[in-house]
């Protein structure tokens, strides 16, 4: 997601005298998920990659195709926007407009986005292990059809929220119905609400989802079955320090859909490599937690990367060493 979402930068250390950690002395011992670990963050907006999502947002011509079960979700969740909205909009409506943001953010080529698209532009390394233990040990910040970003739109969702396109076709329908009715309520023409709805993606700055909407209503969309609700991520079951949780798998090489972003040169932030996302509680909070096994890796210990719901990945991270996950569903890592 554009930089338009992002919250105050605020300046964090990278290492940090609470956790008893000395220089040259190493990592401090018993290092978890959560809020707990060596922080990176401090970083601010990245320019460049809001012109790359511009640059990219024009869709090639021919058929915009959509995974089936995704389109399946998002005209349900438009169809009950549209009935529960406060101004005249009609479910076909609805679904273009909740549709049309997410060829020029994720699929340019007018093939059908995927829900595990991983962001690629913001490549700041407040993002990355600060230990440096692996290329792909890197938080992308916006995820799914999209683009939910740790900034603003996806704050409170993980990476595994926002790549299920059922909950975030729930999400992202009323909530561009509801921009889109609050500014033709405001007196707008239904054009300009539309532009009112996209407002949070840049990709959408210079006319690029205005003409994806136009190309919808003329010509529709085409389904391509072989693209599911998560995108080639595989949701899991897994425990963590002995306790059991829903996680998903994650695994860019197994992308359906568009997979554009998963080469090495699409943009300038690493591929990540495989890892597992599921919610964390400590001390009363909530977390995002990407674990990443070493054997995924290529990393000498498993890694686990923490972001506090509702905090800009950006902004602050906390990574640890680890050694306790299993996913029990494969009998994979630490079982």
């Amino acid at each position: 997601m554009a930089s338009k979402q992002r919250g105050p930068v605020r300046n964090f250390v990278a290492l940090i005298a609470s956790l008893g950690f000395t220089a040259g002395l190493g990592m401090p011992d018993a290092l978890a998920a959560g809020g707990d670990g060596v922080v990176s963050g401090g970083s601010g907006e990245n320019p460049r990659a809001d012109q790359m999502r511009r640059d990219r947002a024009w869709v090639l011509p021919g058929p915009l195709v959509f995974g089936a079960e995704p389109l399946d979700a998002v005209r349900s969740a438009a169809s009950d926007a549209a009935g529960q909205a406060d101004c005249t909009i009609s479910a076909t409506d609805a679904t273009h407009l909740t549709l049309a943001t997410t060829w020029p953010e994720v699929a340019g080529s007018g093939q059908a986005p995927s829900p595990m698209t991983l962001s690629r532009y913001d490549d700041q390394t407040s993002l990355a292990d600060p230990e440096q233990r692996a290329e792909g040990l890197f938080f992308n910040p916006g995820v799914g059809i999209w683009q939910l970003d740790s900034a603003g739109l996806g704050a409170q969702e993980t990476a595994a929220t926002a790549i299920d396109s059922v909950g975030a076709a729930r999400k992202m329908a009323p909530y561009m119905v509801g921009k889109y009715c609050d500014a033709v309520n405001d007196g707008s023409s239904v054009a300009q609400a539309r532009g009112a709805a996209w407002s949070d993606w840049h990709a959408c700055d210079a006319g690029a989802c205005e003409a994806i909407y136009q190309r919808l209503e003329s010509e529709g969309v085409t389904e391509n079955a072989t693209v599911t609700r998560y995108g080639g991520a595989e949701p899991r079951t897994c425990t963590y320090e002995s306790v059991e949780y829903d996680c998903l798998y994650v695994d860019p090489s197994a992308a359906q859909g568009e997979d554009a972003w998963t080469a090495p040169d699409f943009g300038p932030a690493p591929v990540p490599a495989p890892f597992y996302v599921f919610t964390y509680a400590e001390g009363g909070t909530d977390y995002e937690v990407r674990y990443w096994l070493k054997a995924d890796s290529g990393a000498d210990t498993d890694v686990s990367a923490s972001r506090e719901l509702g905090v800009n990945a950006r902004t602050e991270l906390f990574w640890a060493a680890e050694s306790t996950l299993c996913d029990t569903t494969t009998g994979t890592g630490n079982c």
